[in-house]
């Protein structure tokens, strides 16, 4: 039999081949298995420490714990925090470390940084990033940081000692000088601006140590202050002369307004427009014009009106005394010009302004022009048996009313054209009712002068507008059939008798005083608008006058008597006055009401006459009895 023919043996080269391909495998697995374990060793030994090779700047931390990198990152910057920083003001300046500014080295921030590297999630990615710093190395750039609000705090405590308001120029008076405060520029830290710029000179590597403070300055606002001190300085240079004539045109001493009382009456103030000021000087005059006016009495002079009667003949006036201009201080116009002169530093005097007072009624008038045409009415009433000084006061009063003039809507005042009643003016001492008793006093008589006038006015019509009755009735105002209620006391300055012109054209008033008659007599011409009818008086509850009384007189002889007063029953009275228009119909019925007091007649008689004894034994009955 055949044998089984052996397998032809293989080549040599390729068992060789074969055996060095299994050692090749044998030994790359090994090889992975050492290269694995190696890994595994290394990652072991970093798993807690910071990737081999990995440097801050210029410290290298590879192989450490976080704790002994960030103890070998905080040894190496240890200085950082410690630098100081000058802030500049002028010649003023103020120094702070960086850790005060808010500048911080973090260390433990840049170990974990460095530390994430080579221990991520991704195991590929921490290998490649293993691998790359243990043969290449890895190398991180130092970060500061900085925190704005401590150094915005420093700031503000730097702000609180620079910054300051501003002061705007002003005025200061002290007496009478003057002077200006400049004021003071506003400063003001600007905190955000020198925050940036410290920002930068603290995060900036090159080495800036001295940061300029960025301060706002707001200059002082001058206004007018200037002009206000050169006006106030002129008005204080010198005293003012204020200079004036008497009402004869005599030039009088002056009057000198010092430094000091113009000082009193300055007044500075600061007036608001907006968002500007401004100074305004000036015056208050009130004190010298309160002055000044008690002054214009005794400058001023009023203007007098003519004097004049009228001709019924020829309808023209003629002058009894001419009228002349007067004059009138004008304070307001005297003040501005002193307010003038006090800016002015070229005039120190001023002048008093007078305004002049033209007279109403003067020579150039004319009847016509005045409305003065006719009789309109008149007065009569007698003085039978006055005493010379009597007559004498009766006939300087009626002088005084003589030739008036009363203007349409005008009112006559009795007392105001009469005058003063006094010895100066030439009257004479007379028999007065006072108090209810006829006395001795200047001036008795003036009552029939305005009694008189009185009864033309009231009979032409015109509106009485103040009428005083006697207290009793005075014969005097009954003569020549004349009946009582028609008679006007007058006794300055508080009793007055006036009446109002209640027509559209002038009056005037003549009197004549007619010696040989023993009469006064009133007229009034004008234009007649109606006609006054007075009724007969009309006299009721009658009270019959009371005895005789006796009174001693040291100057009278035994057996003399002189009669002071005279007996007159008391009684009411009414005087009726009708008025009618051109017409003839009744336009005004008014009346004059007079209550006259029951009045007895009073004796002198020399001392011890019997009848005094009378006197005095009724007088002590009359005690006795109450």
């Amino acid at each position: 039999m055949k044998g089984v023919p052996y397998p032809p043996p293989r080549a040599p080269w390729l068992v060789r081949l074969l055996r060095l391909g299994i050692l090749v495998f044998m030994g790359l697995s090994l090889l992975a298995l050492l290269l694995v374990a190696a890994t595994l060793v290394f990652q072991i030994a970093i798993q807690d420490r910071v990737v081999p090779g990995l440097r801050v700047a210029d410290i290298d931390i590879g192989g450490l714990t976080r704790a002994e990198a960030a103890a070998a990152l905080k040894a190496g910057y240890q200085d950082v925090e410690g630098v100081s920083y000058t802030f500049r003001d002028g010649e003023r300046s103020w120094t702070a470390t960086a850790g005060e500014l808010g500048l911080s080295f973090p260390a433990e921030e840049l170990v974990e940084h460095a530390f994430s590297i080579g221990h991520g999630d991704d195991s590929r990615r921490s290998l490649r990033e293993q691998a790359a710093a243990w043969f290449i190395g890895a190398n991180l750039q130092v970060t500061l940081k900085f925190d704005p609000a401590t150094a915005r705090a420093f700031l503000r405590r730097l702000a609180a000692e620079i910054n300051r308001e501003r002061q705007d120029a002003s005025l200061r008076l002290d007496g009478t000088t003057v002077s200006i405060d400049p004021g003071l520029t506003g400063r003001k830290l600007d905190i955000e601006a020198t925050l940036s710029a410290l920002s930068d000179a603290l995060l900036s590597e090159e080495v800036e140590r001295e940061i300029a403070l960025v301060i706002d300055e707001s200059a002082p606002r001058q206004w007018n202050v200037a002009e206000a001190a050169a006006k106030i300085e002129t008005a204080l240079s010198m005293p003012l002369q204020l200079m004036g004539t008497d009402r004869n045109g005599i030039l009088l001493r002056p009057w000198v307004i010092s430094a000091e009382q113009i000082r009193a009456a300055l007044e500075v103030t600061l007036h608001a427009e907006g968002e500007r000021r401004r100074y305004e000087v000036g015056l208050d005059l009130s004190a010298l014009e309160r002055y000044l006016g008690t002054l214009s009495p005794a400058l001023s002079k009023p203007a007098v009106d003519g004097r004049f009667d009228f001709d019924p003949q020829t309808g023209t006036l003629g002058a009894l005394s001419p009228s002349s201009e007067g004059r009138k201080l004008d304070v307001a116009v005297t003040i501005a010009r002193l307010e003038a002169a006090i800016f002015d530093p070229l005039s120190r005097r001023v002048a008093m302004v007078f305004e002049p007072l033209t007279p109403r009624y003067h020579e150039g008038l004319t009847a016509a022009e005045l409305g003065i045409t006719e009789l309109v009415s008149e007065a009569t009433t007698y003085y039978w048996g006055s005493w010379p000084n009597r007559r004498s006061n009766i006939a300087i009063g009626a002088g005084k009313l003589n030739g008036i003039i009363i203007a349409p809507g005008g009112e006559f005042s009795f007392n105001d054209h009469l005058g003063d009643i006094s010895p100066e003016a030439g009257y004479l001492e007379g028999s007065v009712i006072l108090g209810g008793a006829t006395v001795t006093g200047i001036g008795g008589g003036i009552c029939q002068v305005s009694t008189t006038m009185f009864r033309a006015a009231f009979g032409g019509g015109y509106a009485i507008t103040e009428r005083n009755s006697h207290g009793y009735r005075v014969g005097y105002y009954e003569y020549a059939g004349a009946g009582p209620g028609l008679d006007a006391a007058i006794w300055q300055p508080e009793i007055d008798l006036r009446f109002q012109n209640n027509t559209p054209h002038h009056l005037l008033i003549e009197s004549s005083f007619l010696g040989a008659q023993d009469a006064l007599q009133f007229r009034i011409y004008s234009t007649r608008h109606w006609r006054a009818v007075v009724e007969p008086a009309i006299i009721g509850d009658i009270v019959p006058a009371p005895e005789a009384k006796f009174v001693e007189a040291s100057d009278l002889h035994a057996g003399q008597i002189r009669q002071i007063d005279y007996a007159a029953d008391g009684a009411d009275v009414w005087v009726y006055r009708n008025i009618y228009d051109t017409a003839g119909n009744l336009v005004t019925r008014d009346q004059a009401f007079t209550r006259y007091q029951p009045w007895q007649a009073v004796f002198e008689v020399a001392p011890g006459d019997p009848r005094l004894e009378v006197e005095e034994e009724e007088a002590t009955e009359v005690a006795a009895s109450n």
